[in-house]
């Protein structure tokens, strides 16, 4: 859709509607294909007239069809403010983020945007006294502030709630219904009812596994209305429930303060929240999601989830929520050790499989061959005794902490080659740097024009291997050598592009994957799977590649991502300003559908 342009779809080709809404239905459907009309559509009417079904039907018919795009559906029952945000901006591609990052980056969307918002009389979740149980809460603190955005056209959904003004708008009025309602939705049914219906395991525990999802939504709403805190504490205490009620609902009770919870489940509910209030139906999903938070903060809760969280393809194994990450590499050589750089600078290495410290590359001990205000974006270690380092002024440095005179000439001078590129051509500038490679170890170093180099750590080298492989700047650079004697060299430009280049061929013509989004870090491994590429997006998003497949997983990852290291074995690790995190892959299920 393109505003100021008025496209005109035949509503004999869209999915059927009932006779009688079908006058109705057109009108919508103008509405929507009037990009100089009225920016907001409210459907009013009453409990069962067939609004929700409306705009189902408007969504159903624009998909795969060109012209018209309807850019968001987020329906509003049960959510918060923060939680609607969350779920618009994962819809939008932005990632959940909090309402005034939100508005800011609708704000800045080149695109005109198209929303859809059922139920918005049904929003509100929490403890009736406070505003986020009202859906008048989300109206002036979200929907408000959205509408008055030019580029943003929205149909909402408000029953006969009155909840928005109608001046300006296109008012489409279902009178059909039984008025009063009836539905779920309607009906009162008490904590005892519910709970009721619940089954229990053989030792008599509640299975909620098994329980509906009706009850699962409806029951921690319903013992607050009914004012039983011994109720809501038995919920919150319950992990089970934890694990498969009503995500968007918890968030709201944990956010009050007043209401005592067990261990620190508040910290770590909304450590998790963002990412599962998002669509989880597999519950060893949302147990995993829930245990990576847990790990290092709760560890009553992370030993309950644990065995149900190692049932998924993916499980937290260890957590250092005591770090601040700005860069990390593992360190060839088979030490299996990681190089790990913290905002003021200091490089310590940990284990691995453990993410225990085992000693520092900084301090009183050691000694530099470079000024100790260095602050590195990236590393790329030579081994477990020297590294090439990307400083946050844009240069490469290189780091011995002992008398190697032949190490330090051969990092030296990859760090004098890219610093006189720099000095003769803007475009040679660096703005990434990446390591690979089990056998013979790399650095893989992209520049402003769009070239990767790739240099051996191992051997001397007076020039890299070079490619042009973006036509924009490089964002972030990683390679891996095979079994079979490949190199593969993999890179993420600033149009959103991730591309693969094999040193002893030409780039692969078309990218590894496009996206609006910007990929910030990658790492790659060779596994007994094959080669594994690991992609994390400014979106939040993380994803795992097979590379020769091309299939691939997406991880949702409930922390920040600024940092990767990906082993042979399968386990991930995961840095940023929050902590460094070990996640285990199960490579023998990881790409089964």
């Amino acid at each position: 859709m393109t505003v100021g342009t008025t496209v005109t779809p035949d509503i004999a080709s869209w999915p059927p509607l009932d006779e009688d809404k079908q006058a109705l239905g057109q009108r919508l459907l103008d509405w929507a294909a009037d990009g100089d009309g009225p920016r907001l559509c409210l459907v009013r009417g009453a409990e069962g007239s067939g609004k929700s079904g409306l705009l189902a039907w408007l969504l159903a018919g624009t998909v795969g069809r060109p012209g018209l795009t309807v850019h968001a559906t987020v329906p509003s029952e049960g959510l918060t403010t923060e939680s609607f945000a969350w779920e618009l901006g994962r819809q939008l591609g932005y990632g959940p983020l909090s309402p005034a990052r939100l508005l800011d980056q609708v704000g800045a969307d080149e695109r005109p945007l198209l929303l859809l918002v059922p139920d918005l009389h049904r929003a509100g979740a929490g403890p009736s006294d406070l505003p986020a149980a009202a859906p008048e809460t989300l109206v002036a603190e979200l929907l408000e502030p959205l509408l008055a955005i030019p580029h943003l056209r929205t149909a909402v959904e408000v029953g006969r709630s009155g909840l928005l003004t109608a001046d300006d708008a296109e008012v489409i009025d279902l009178v059909e219904g039984g008025g009063s309602g009836g539905g779920e939705g309607n009906r009162q049914v008490s904590y005892a009812d519910l709970v009721a219906e619940v089954p229990r395991t053989a030792d008599g525990r509640h299975d909620w596994s098994q329980a509906s999802d009706a009850v699962r939504r409806r029951i921690l709403d319903v013992a607050l209305r009914t004012d039983d805190g011994a109720a809501v504490r038995g919920l919150l205490a319950d992990p089970g429930f934890l694990v498969h009620g009503s995500a968007a609902a918890l968030t709201a009770v944990l956010a009050d303060e007043r209401i005592p919870v067990p261990g620190r489940l508040r910290e770590v509910w909304r450590r998790a929240a963002p990412e599962l209030t998002a669509y989880h139906p597999d519950s060893a999903e949302r147990a995993a999601l829930l245990h990576s938070a847990a790990v290092d903060t709760d560890p009553e809760l992370t030993e309950y989830l644990r065995p149900l969280a190692q049932r998924h393809w993916w499980s937290a194994v260890w957590a250092r929520t005591d770090l601040s990450v700005t860069a990390l590499a593992p360190v060839p050589g088979g030490e299996r050790r990681l190089l790990v750089s913290d905002p003021t600078g200091r490089l310590r290495t940990y284990d691995v499989e453990s993410g225990a410290s085992v000693g520092a590359s900084n301090g009183a001990a050691s000694s530099f061959v470079h000024p100790t205000s260095v602050r590195p974006r990236s590393v790329a270690p030579r081994d477990a005794r020297s590294a090439l380092l990307f400083d946050r002024s844009d240069a490469l440095l290189p780091l011995v902490t002992e008398d190697d005179p032949t190490t330090a000439f051969a990092l030296g001078r990859i760090a004098e080659h890219h610093g006189s590129a720099a000095l003769a051509a803007e475009e040679s500038q660096v703005t990434a740097l990446g390591s690979g490679g089990a056998r013979n170890p790399y650095a893989v170093v992209g520049d402003r024009g769009g070239t990767v180099h790739v240099w051996s750590l191992g051997e001397y080298q007076d020039v890299p291997r070079s490619s042009r492989v973006h036509e924009q700047p490089v964002t972030a650079v990683t390679c891996v050598d095979t079994a079979d004697g490949l190199t593969l060299t993999f890179s993420a430009g600033a149009d959103g592009s991730v591309r693969l280049w094999e040193i002893s061929a030409e780039p692969m013509p078309v990218p590894v994957q496009q996206r609006r989004s910007r990929a910030t870090a990658l790492a790659a491994a060779d596994t007994p799977a094959g080669p594994v590429l690991a992609v994390a997006w400014s979106d939040g998003e993380l994803h795992l590649w097979h590379v020769f497949s091309g299939r691939m997983r997406v991880l949702p990852w409930p922390h920040g991502c600024d940092a990767l290291a990906l082993t042979p074995e399968g386990l991930l690790v995961v840095g940023d300003a929050g902590g460094l995190y070990g996640v285990r892959l199960r490579l023998d299920v990881l790409w089964e559908e």
